[in-house]
């Protein structure tokens, strides 16, 4: 769409010899993808002061959809609205007035925020009917409408609502030399949304080729880029091999298809997969070597694929195929530093709406130098996705420059580097950081089950666990209810199973007696401490701690916990309701203040965010008795509850914690469900353990399930007690097999998990 309007902007201009020089030049600019330039110019515009047309506005907006900065795009689209409704509503005797609401839709379905795209692109149809301008001229406005709102409908599982888009698409009456390509792509991209392959194609079918007078004016593969892509993945979902394997060398050979790196990537992979079913492994590694550069220098974006295309792809596929690839080699150690940046990738994508992510660092003028650094980086990436790949020496020159920046936010500020970027971490460097006495046990998913490398500071190993029937999540769903049901004894048969399963075949390969567990998936939601080997729990053999990576060693041996007082403990909130009043928390904070000197205790209408925002970071120690709410489809939003003031409503979220600045030994969170988080598409756990350790905190004592009162009480009590004499990993693992003399059923002991330092 954003073409034909600037093609109708040229022709219009053109047939009436007209001399309007910006217009024709943007237009221009716009047609050729240099989409930075348009950013430069029209920037430069408002910061001038003088007026800017809402045709340049909206080519602004159209810019930085194209290198994915949708913070831009949506703002840019609030100042077209403005100039809209001042009166400028016109470009070239065609109506804009429909035009921020397409594009806030658009901007909105590539974010994967399908309700507000539904949102916008009905308040943009309802524009067009008022206005009367849904036939004639306006048809192409009408069809990117349809599309998008069909796409958003299908994507989110509406699928009566998206047939019936599509259906009004079908009925859209056109001229098939001019509209053609627009309306069949957009229903060819619905049936990909819903995975209707089949009828992908026979809508590509009937598309007639784009109008050749289209081609004078740029490069004709961004008029047959999408087309293309969805007739060879088509044929590639299809089992239509050979003819899909043509497809992609032919996308592949196109100059400017770095530049969409939605369809690059993908295209990459299937073909990488491709290549390996032809029995070429060195083609397919250098295939998915390509596709993981593409994917790690698009930091901001997510779901970008199902707007452009249709198609949603789960980038840590690309990771999967080359992890197996490697390990199909026996390049275990590759492998194994290719799973690190999976999960380094799966903790950017999941944190790209974090636009403002602070510095965790006192330093001002250092945090204040960081912040600059980052802001260069991503000026240094818009420009990037502006350099077309067949520039070699331009790519090459600005793809020096990303790294160069990159690297010093790594310097400045490695934890944040660790959020927005991907930073390789290699397995030696992992090796150097673990004690003689240490192992750690990593998972993650093979073509058959799952793999488990085994680390030990001078050695790995690696075992194939077979997921035979794929039933390995249900399995760890009836343990968990089991073990979460005191009144349940199939905990011991059913932890029995899931030994043999997760932990014996590796068993040989560890000889230590601290354990370091990196979960993958579903085994997030294990309490490894009451896996059963038949006649002892894990619990008796090992000091268990759990990790989100590999790579967040490098962290956690950075931290001191040198707060100035020792300890702040907070309970039993005053949350306004009676049934959610916890006495044997109030009871269990001011027991463990009795065990560290000069601790704080604040309880019921004085345990509130407001104090821990403000003086968290005075503490070496900081406990939380209160509950949790964890939340599965918003993970960020998961929160502590505590007391309302006059300045906050209590909840203490995931989201703020990447802004609290600690300097914490321990944090303990004992309540409900705080070790959960979201574990989607291979995704590490984003919760409260990946927020706290980024503000600060060393190690975080949290659980898996809602917690017994009582029995909490005794076992934090005895947890810090152990701490004098013992290191924290080992502090709760007695303290845990102290509460299992009064109460061996895991239910009562087996929630709480050490995360981070020990």
């Amino acid at each position: 769409m954003r073409y034909r309007l600037a093609l109708a902007a040229v022709w219009f201009l053109s047939c009436l010899g007209c001399s309007l020089n910006e217009e024709i030049h943007i237009s221009s600019l716009m047609q050729a993808h240099r989409s930075h330039e348009v950013i430069q110019q029209v920037e430069a515009e408002l910061a001038s002061g003088k007026r800017v047309s809402s045709f340049h506005l909206y080519c602004l907006c159209e810019a930085y959809a194209d290198v994915r900065r949708y913070d831009k795009m949506l703002s840019s689209a609030d100042l077209l609205q403005k100039s809209i409704d001042a009166g400028d509503d016109t470009y070239f005797a065609g109506s804009l007035r429909a035009f921020p609401q397409i594009l806030r839709a658009r901007a909105q379905l590539d974010l994967g925020d399908y309700p507000k795209a539904i949102q916008a692109a009905s308040d943009a149809y309802v524009v067009l009917q008022k206005a009367g301008l849904l036939q004639s001229f306006y048809r192409y406005q009408l069809i990117s409408i349809l599309g998008t709102r069909g796409l958003a409908y299908a994507l989110s599982g509406q699928k009566a609502q998206a047939q019936a888009d599509l259906e009004a698409l079908a009925a859209v009456n056109i001229f098939e030399s001019d509209l053609g390509p627009d309306k069949h792509i957009a229903i060819a991209r619905i049936h990909m949304a819903n995975r209707d392959f089949r009828g992908a194609l026979a809508e590509m079918g009937l598309e007639s080729q784009p109008p050749a007078v289209l081609t004078l004016f740029y490069d004709a593969t961004f008029q047959t880029l999408p087309r293309d892509f969805i007739i060879t993945k088509s044929l590639y979902e299809t089992g239509q091999i050979g003819p899909a394997r043509q497809g992609y060398d032919r996308l592949l050979s196109y100059p400017y298809i770095a530049q969409v790196g939605s369809i690059y990537w993908v295209a990459l992979l299937d073909r990488a997969r491709i290549a390996r079913a032809d029995h070429n492994p060195d083609l397919a590694a250098q295939l998915l070597s390509k596709a993981i550069e593409v994917i790690e220098q698009q930091r901001s974006s997510i779901h970008t694929e199902a707007g452009r295309i249709g198609f949603v792809g789960d980038k840590q596929e690309v990771y999967q195929e080359m992890v197996s690839l490697l390990m199909d080699q026996r390049r275990t150690g590759e492998a194994f530093e290719y799973v690190e940046r999976a999960k380094a990738r799966a903790l950017v994508d999941l944190l790209a709406s974090q636009q403002d992510l602070p510095v965790a660092d006192g330093n001002a003028p250092q945090a204040a130098e960081t912040l600059k650094t980052l802001e260069k980086l991503r000026n240094a990436e818009v420009e990037l996705a502006a350099v077309p790949a067949s520039t070699d020496a331009g790519a090459a020159s600005q793809r020096g420059v990303v790294v160069g920046l990159k690297a010093d936010l790594v310097a400045e500020a490695p934890e944040l580097a660790s959020l927005v970027t991907v930073t390789g971490t290699s397995l030696g460097s992992i090796q150097q950081l673990l004690a003689d006495d240490e192992a750690l046990v990593e998972y993650y998913p093979s073509p058959a089950g799952m793999y488990a490398f085994v680390l030990s500071c001078d050695s790995i190993a690696v075992s194939a666990l077979p997921d035979a029937g794929g039933k390995l999540a249900e399995d760890i769903q009836q343990f968990r209810a089991a073990v979460m049901n005191p009144a349940s004894q199939n905990y011991l048969a059913l932890g029995q199973g899931l030994y043999q399963r997760l932990f014996a075949p590796l068993a040989g390969n560890i000889r230590q007696t601290r354990l370091i567990i990196v979960p993958y998936g579903p085994l997030h939601y294990v309490p490894f401490c009451a896996l059963y080997d038949g006649r002892e729990y894990l619990l008796d053999r090992y000091s268990i701690r759990i990790l989100p990576s590999a790579s967040v060693l490098k962290f956690l041996q950075r931290r001191r916990g040198v707060g100035k007082d020792n300890l702040l403990a907070l309970g039993n909130p005053d949350l306004g309701k009676p049934e959610l009043d916890l006495q044997y928390a109030e009871e269990e904070v001011r027991a463990i203040a009795k065990t560290a000197p000069s601790a704080t205790v604040r309880v019921r209408s004085e345990a509130t965010k407001s104090f821990v925002k403000a003086n968290g970071g005075r503490y070496k120690m900081l406990h939380f008795a209160t509950h949790g709410l964890f939340d599965p489809a918003n993970p960020l939003g998961s929160s502590l509850l505590l007391a309302e003031d006059k300045d906050s409503d209590g909840r203490l979220t995931v989201a703020e914690l990447y802004y609290l600045h600690l300097d914490a030994d321990l944090v303990t969170l004992s309540a409900c469900e705080t070790a959960l988080g979201k574990v989607a598409g291979g995704d590490d756990v984003v919760g409260f353990t990946r927020g706290l350790l980024y503000a600060g905190a060393s190690s975080i004592v949290s659980s898996l399930w809602k917690v017994d009162d009582r029995s909490t009480r005794d076992l934090m009590i005895a947890f810090y007690s152990n701490l004098g004499s013992m290191d924290k990993a080992e502090a709760l693992r007695q303290a845990q097999r102290t509460v299992r003399q009064a109460h061996p059923h895991p239910y009562f002991w087996a929630a709480f998990m050490l995360t981070g330092h020990p």
